[in-house]
């Protein structure tokens, strides 16, 4: 494809070494879709005739029946994705293959390419978000009213409601949604016309090129147009942040399905066992999508790092920017299935949770908020109930199974009602921000929540 400057063929070395067509051929689809858009364009404004054209277009429909098929063969000595499909069409429809290269660079041809197949696994993502969201919504919806221990510094701090846990990651997905959709505005935007770095001298169209492949508008400069990675950037720091929620709700997974907190069951579909320990049920998946959480911020490490001392404009280090993108959209969709797979199938343990949540002495905030609504001075209300927990650890006791007369000694304004005050459904019902009661508060927040979701279709 560059013969005629060069007096010595490539070394064999150097082409596998410059190859991308074994990563880059996943992106055969959508550069015939724009190959399609480019000769449309061409044959509209009438550098190429409406008859050429129409041979080009009509070869490449054929070259995409292949590739669907599975039937199309690449050769690592055309080196990439595009030089294979041109070199086929060509070989097919003769000769005037060759002008559909015509006012186009394989520089603004790859970046149309890349942008073009983020934008659809992009969408494709966004679904399986709301696969989790659902999932996670239908779980919290199932098990209202079950309270287990909510937990500062991995130790026992107050009691809530699974559900409102449960809606926490709601929140977290719901934030990584907006971002992936906020990314589209800035990846949807054609660099094709670009050419190699300087546009082209023929008198192309680009906003019909934009109109034809779905883009919301052309980039505005030519060099910036090719260089672009920001979009590839973008995806993989909102991807970074998926994976760390689901690491999160994985390494929860993980605690409490241990036998030390026995809060959930997790299915054995999404487990496996021990070759040697027949007893053994692991969480895998949990484990594994706890693991590529770090595979997927190197990818985006990794991005950054080629980009960051690139001048202006094209240069084959941007061939690094693939194959940790197309990764990570892998790794993204089989994390965010299984999860959302795996939801449905969680079963808690009511009793466990209740008996966790009632212990280490998770009431006493309040108690000390009863006093204080009592009149006495919050640091004092704090520092009685200190001294009672103090009291109640020596002797063994929850809070609860203190006396009146033991806790009437550490304070005169505690009556008979603070028994009530510091039963578990009342500890969990009396906080809520929201007004009302913890319940109250889940309700009103799934209620919102699949609104939203539904509003989306």
């Amino acid at each position: 494809m560059w013969g005629g400057r060069f007096s010595e063929s490539t070394d064999e070395l150097v082409q596998r070494f410059n190859a991308s067509v074994d990563f880059d051929r996943r992106l055969a689809l959508h550069d015939l879709a724009g190959s399609v858009a480019h000769a449309t364009m061409l044959g509209e404004t009438g550098i190429l005739t409406q008859d050429e054209a129409a041979q080009i277009i009509a070869g490449l429909k054929n070259l995409k029946q292949e590739v669907e098929a599975g039937t199309f063969e690449w050769r690592v000595d055309l080196e990439d994705v595009h030089m294979n499909l041109e070199h086929a069409l060509t070989e097919r429809i003769g000769p005037i293959g060759g002008k559909l290269h015509t006012a186009r660079s394989r520089n603004d041809q790859v970046a149309t390419d890349f942008r073009l197949w983020l934008r659809d696994e992009t969408h494709a993502l966004i679904g399986l978000l709301r696969e989790v969201q659902g999932a996670l919504v239908a779980a919290a919806e199932r098990h209202l009213g079950l309270i287990m221990p909510g937990y500062t510094h991995l130790q026992v701090a107050q009691p809530v409601l699974f559900s409102h846990h449960l809606l926490a990651y709601y929140e977290m997905f719901a934030r990584d949604e907006g971002r992936l959709t906020d990314s589209l505005k800035r990846l949807n935007i054609s660099p094709l016309g670009a050419g190699a770095l300087a546009g082209t001298g023929f008198p192309i169209d680009r906003a019909r090129t934009a109109q034809l492949l779905g883009f919301e508008g052309v980039a505005r400069n030519s060099l910036d147009a090719v260089s672009d990675r920001d979009f590839a950037v973008e995806f993989l720091a909102a991807a970074s942040l998926i994976m760390m929620h689901l690491s999160r709700l994985s390494e929860e997974l993980i605690l409490w399905s241990s036998q030390e907190f026995g809060f959930v069951t997790l299915p054995d579909s999404h487990t496996t066992g021990s070759s040697i320990m027949p007893q053994k049920k692991n969480p895998d998946v949990s484990e594994l999508t706890r693991g590529k959480t770090g595979r997927v911020y190197g990818h985006l490490l990794g991005l950054l790092t080629t980009l960051k001392g690139l001048p202006l404009a094209y240069n084959k280090d941007l061939q690094e920017d693939k194959e940790g993108v197309f990764d990570t959209a892998d790794t993204l969709r089989v994390c965010l299935t299984l999860t959302a797979d795996l939801l449905p199938k969680l079963v808690p343990n009511a009793s466990r949770m209740r008996e966790a949540a009632g212990r280490a002495y998770s009431n006493a905030t309040d108690l000390a908020d009863y006093l204080a609504r009592q009149g006495l001075p919050f640091r004092e209300a704090h520092e009685v109930v200190g001294k009672l927990v103090a009291r109640a650890l020596r002797e063994g006791k929850d809070l609860q199974e203190l006396t009146l007369a033991e806790m009437r000694a550490a304070c005169a304004l505690i009556g008979e009602e603070v028994f009530e005050v510091l039963r578990l459904e009342s500890v969990v019902n009396a906080r809520s921000s929201y007004g009302g009661t913890a319940l109250d508060a889940v309700r009103a927040q799934l209620a919102a929540a699949k609104a939203r979701l539904e509003g989306q279709g």
